[in-house]
């Protein structure tokens, strides 16, 4: 069908990494399809049709690599590759073995997503939009008066909250440390501590679902920061 999303199989065994790349995958209309080791992955592949790999290089039954040359052996669906390592001579193998891209541990998923488009558009499979474009921004930031209006309605806002929020909507799914997010929004961060950042989300939060009560874009990703979904 011309409108099936598209399968991206996830094959990485960290939990939390899978979780941020799924969500990411699925704010830009795609579906993920998670796999925590090589033996997993290829019963994945055996039970459906996937558009495109995001692999792993440490993987706990065997070495993407090794799980990468046999996926060439029988098929050129797109692959991904995610490591920790950044030296040269593991991106040569990776692209010499017929991978298409890739990307060094920590990673933006954002950026992950737009690579994965663009491999996508390559390979003649674009990514469908809802309605062949884009949806009106339920955000919109006026940064002359330091005001933020969320689905038609200004929000009341403190200095810290307005910056926080303006952060994450310049950079929907982009996962923010407290560390980062009190860099960006306090003049002196070592100052405060880093558990203000939860008061504040919480009240960021409250005010968001005083406009939508149903609104749960404003995400914690345990153990990394905080999130604005993508469409929420």
């Amino acid at each position: 069908m011309a409108n099936q999303l598209k399968q991206i199989l996830i094959v990485e065994d960290e939990q939390a990494i899978a979780d941020n790349i799924a969500f990411a995958v699925e704010t830009e209309h795609m579906e993920p399809v998670h796999a925590a080791t090589a033996g997993a992955a290829e019963e994945r592949l055996g039970e459906r049709s996937i558009d495109l790999i995001v692999l792993d290089v440490g993987l706990p039954d065997e070495s993407g690599f090794d799980f990468c040359r046999r996926i060439r052996a029988k098929s050129d669906v797109p692959i991904i590759f995610l490591t920790a390592r950044e030296s040269e001579i593991d991106r040569i193998v990776g692209l010499e073995l017929g991978a298409d891209d890739y990307m060094a541990k920590p990673f933006s998923p954002r950026e992950l997503t737009a690579r994965i488009r663009a491999i996508l558009r390559r390979s003649g499979q674009a990514v469908p939009m809802s309605g062949h474009a884009r949806p009106e921004p339920v955000f919109a930031v006026d940064e002359k008066t330091k005001t933020i209006v969320y689905k038609g309605a200004p929000l009341d806002l403190s200095r810290y909250e307005f910056r926080m929020l303006e952060l994450m909507i310049r950079h929907p799914g982009q996962v923010f440390s407290r560390g980062q997010l009190m860099d960006h929004a306090w003049e002196e961060p070592d100052a405060s501590y880093d558990r203000t950042v939860d008061t504040h989300i919480k009240t960021l939060r409250s005010k968001l679902r005083n406009v939508d009560p149903e609104c749960a874009c404003l995400q914690t990703r345990r153990g990394f920061g905080y999130c604005l979904r993508v469409g929420e």
